[in-house]
């Protein structure tokens, strides 16, 4: 007997140092250790006993594909705090296997790829989740700069950093990655 969850989209920063790539979550409401990894996800932990209650709800739930997919992104986040990459990257590749069209599995899988340096793979799962729709693009936009750097694009940096602080002005992060650059006029 499958479990009915509703799924809400949302989209939450990890305790971010300047140039960690922000991440995207999934809010789960219906009960048991689904909900629980939610929980925790978004309460932005990492630890090995809020994995072990995604793996649970894995293991022992029914979920139907899109829950299924949600925990996956939800444990994916997780490890990924953890700079675990291989392990997310594998939750992540299973999210979107499952939900292809959730935007928040692209962008965090975006965030793996510029965990591990390899931004331009970085810079297409980003552009993939912006394209399908995320619940916070600002989000996005904050990774899709740090790959731009990362491949030497500070232009379009630059212009990311920007829509990510006018989509949400009072996030601080993208406004202090900004008094880095220098504008000139030719």
């Amino acid at each position: 007997m499958a479990i009915n969850m509703r799924l809400l989209f949302a989209c939450a920063a990890l305790a971010l140092l300047p140039g960690e790539p922000a991440t995207a979550l999934v809010t789960m409401f219906g009960g048991g250790p689904a909900e629980q990894c939610a929980k925790a996800a978004f309460d932005g932990l990492s630890d090995a006993e809020s994995i072990r209650v995604c793996d649970d709800a894995l293991l022992s739930q029914e979920l139907d594909p899109a829950d299924r997919a949600a925990t996956l992104t939800n444990r994916g986040v997780m490890k990924l705090r953890r700079a675990a990459w291989e392990d997310a990257r594998q939750d992540f590749d299973a999210a979107i296997a499952l939900a292809p069209k959730v935007g928040e599995a692209w962008m965090n899988r975006g965030a793996v790829n510029l965990g591990e340096k390899r931004y331009r793979q970085g810079l297409q799962d980003i552009d993939k989740g912006l394209a399908l729709g995320v619940t916070e693009p600002e989000k996005a936009y904050y990774d899709r700069a740090l790959a731009h750097e990362g491949l030497d694009d500070e232009t379009s940096a630059y212009f990311d950093y920007q829509q990510a602080a006018s989509l949400k002005p009072d996030w601080a992060l993208p406004q202090e990655q900004l008094l880095r650059f220098t504008v000139t006029r030719r």
